[in-house]
């Protein structure tokens, strides 16, 4: 069973460690291993992290395994910000359960800047592709998606 809440600053290692693995876990298929470390550095900024996360709506998945996923939404932007799922619960309907309970807080339209990777993810869920863009993160220059829930 996946239970949700809402973020707390002692979710913050646990939340970096996640992302971190996560990302060059599950984007390894569609990065290069100089995006992925550009993207989700070794090294964290565990109090940027908590900064980040505290001034926005987050929300963390959790099972009898620990932490399973985490998500956030800037409720003013209608932007979805984060939404990162463990990669030994991919396609367990985490992603899902965040994503529903974060739109169900937020007016119409939603934002997002979805990977290569979340791209099919949000397109099953109806999002649209608005743009193709390269962001540059550590002065690596990562593709990424502009998309938006009507």
């Amino acid at each position: 069973m996946i239970l949700l809440r809402p973020y707390q600053s002692s979710d913050c290692e646990a939340i970096a460690s996640l992302f971190y693995r996560t990302v060059h876990g599950v984007c390894a298929r569609d990065y290069d291993q100089e995006a992925l470390f550009a993207w989700a550095p070794a090294e964290a900024d565990l109090i940027a992290w908590n900064q980040r996360l505290s001034a926005l709506y987050a929300l963390v998945a959790y099972s009898h395994d620990g932490l399973v996923g985490f998500g956030s939404i800037d409720l003013q932007k209608s932007y979805l910000d984060h939404l990162f799922v463990h990669e030994s619960w991919q396609r367990q309907s985490v992603g899902s359960l965040l994503c529903d309970a974060l739109e169900s807080k937020c007016r119409r339209p939603i934002l997002t800047e979805a990977s290569i990777t979340a791209k099919p993810f949000f397109e099953k869920r109806g999002y649209q592709v608005i743009a193709e863009q390269w962001v540059c993160r550590r002065g690596v220059k990562l593709k990424n998606y502009w998309m938006k829930l009507t």
